[in-house]
């Protein structure tokens, strides 16, 4: 860790609280997120899910840890049976399909490659022993349907993930006729195969031909890769019941140690105040979204607000965006960098710092660059770029040549002659009372804009570049 490192405090959900982070090993940290279903193309609420995980790794990497980081995908499940049925190819050729997608998709917006990217398929077995154990530890039964289930009932921890009593979970329910559950909360591992569905959907287990339920594919990949205790475990909030719980439950009922040290859960993308979602048909892929924005201008969208907190998608965010990285990108602009490596213990820094150990507070540390932008827009100081290109570059951003990013950009003008004469008297008036920041930053959100001033003896004159 560097020299002056603050101790990073995390949100716990187990804890419903920020609590500060402690690995299992000094140096290292082991970390499983919940990646893709891989039957479609993945959308920006896919993106929010993995750049906060992503930025969750490179502040851990920043911040001097090793980090061994498992993000699994899910390549077995129905919806991908459905899927491949109704195009007429097998389940394999669907899931290589999406996938080979999935990291075309990633990979432009910048997320970093997992250290493991374990797919489902691979490690039925594991699965097939943890059942085992879990039946051994009288967790789990085989019902009259051939499925084989976790009895909830059992496992008298269950719920404290989701703060939920199990008399509040079962408010309600009723078990389905025929499903040879004992309990409505009881959640299946193995699912008997059907007969319609094709062979390569099913395994040969003891307990007669099936596939892996979606919650024990994970519990498996987890504790095969990462053994039986880990220090973070992550996903979406809507993962947090019933999916992480009866991760939980699994991992916890096999081996009699908790699991998952810390639990992190990122807030979702909305439409209209609305989850962005397949089921409900309100998403935008990323690859329709990279068609008309810059990939960096994507991932600076998504960085603008902190993970845990729900934000909505729209073209005018966007926009904002845009505009907003394209200031930094004018700072930086014929500034050269002076080659150094980041001096953490400079005033910016600091703050930049201080946000990101709160719990990953990515807009906060956003602010802390803008005001050294601000700076570096009136020193021109080498030291200044090579601050602020080094801090964005632990956020994934400001890597790229500043000029080919501003050609690239589309116009940003958007500006009638009115409100530029507004905003040129709005900074004249500024220097006359000596404030010289607010005149720099008006200064260099007009070049955002691509409005370039001049001042002269004879007053200040602007110009559309």
């Amino acid at each position: 860790m560097p020299d002056g490192f603050r101790m990073l405090k995390i949100y716990n959900t187990r804890g419903r609280e920020k609590q500060e982070f402690t690995p299992r090993e000094a140096h290292k940290v082991r970390m499983y997120v919940c990646g893709m279903t891989v039957y479609d193309y993945c959308h920006v609420g896919h993106a929010r899910m993995l750049i906060a995980f992503d930025v969750v790794l490179r502040w851990l990497r920043a911040s001097g840890y090793e980090v061994d980081y498992v993000r699994n995908i899910t390549d077995i499940d129905d919806k991908i049976i459905k899927r491949a049925s109704e195009r007429g190819v097998s389940i394999g050729a669907l899931t290589n399909e999406f996938i080979g997608y999935m990291h075309e998709d990633i990979g432009a917006l910048g997320i970093e490659r997992p250290t493991h990217e374990p797919r489902a398929t691979e490690f039925v077995p594991q699965m097939l022993d943890l059942i085992g154990k879990l039946e051994r530890n009288n967790l789990a039964y085989a019902a009259k349907d051939g499925d084989v289930n976790f009895s909830v009932r059992d496992f008298p921890r269950y719920g404290k993930l989701s703060g939920k009593s199990l008399e509040q979970l079962r408010a309600g329910e009723r078990v389905a006729p025929g499903s040879g559950k004992r309990d409505p909360l009881d959640f299946v591992m193995w699912k008997r195969a059907k007969p319609e569905e094709p062979p390569e959907a099913r395994w040969e287990s003891r307990y007669g031909p099936g596939r892996p339920g979606w919650h024990i594919e994970c519990s498996a990949m987890a504790l095969s890769l990462l053994g039986e205790q880990f220090d973070i475990h992550g996903g979406g909030t809507d993962l947090q019941f019933p999916h992480h719980e009866n991760e939980i439950a699994q991992s916890e009922g096999a081996t009699g140690k908790p699991f998952a040290n810390y639990w992190l859960h990122n807030g979702f993308l909305n439409v209209d105040n609305e989850k962005m979602s397949k089921s409900l048909g309100n998403f935008f892929t990323i690859r329709d979204v990279l068609k008309r924005y810059d990939p960096e201008v994507v991932r600076f969208f998504l960085l603008r607000t902190q993970y845990r907190s729900p934000f909505n998608y729209s073209d005018l965010h966007l926009d904002d965006a845009r505009s907003a990285l394209t200031r930094f990108y004018v700072a930086l602009r014929d500034v050269p960098d002076d080659g150094a490596p980041l001096d953490w213990t400079e005033a910016h820094a600091v703050r930049f710092q201080d946000a990101m150990n709160d719990d990953f507070n990515t807009p906060v540390a956003l602010a802390a660059m803008f005001d050294l932008a601000n700076e570096l827009n009136k020193t021109r100081a080498p030291v200044a770029a090579r601050q602020l290109r080094r801090l964005g570059g632990v956020l994934g951003l400001l890597q790229r040549d500043s000029v080919e990013f501003l050609q690239s950009a589309p116009s940003q003008s958007g500006l009638d002659d009115s409100a530029i004469e507004a905003l040129v008297a709005e900074r004249n008036a500024a220097k006359k009372a000596k404030d010289y920041a607010t005149a720099d930053r008006i200064r260099a959100d007009l070049l955002a804009h691509r409005i370039v001033l001049e001042d002269s003896a004879q007053g200040t004159l602007w110009r559309r570049s």
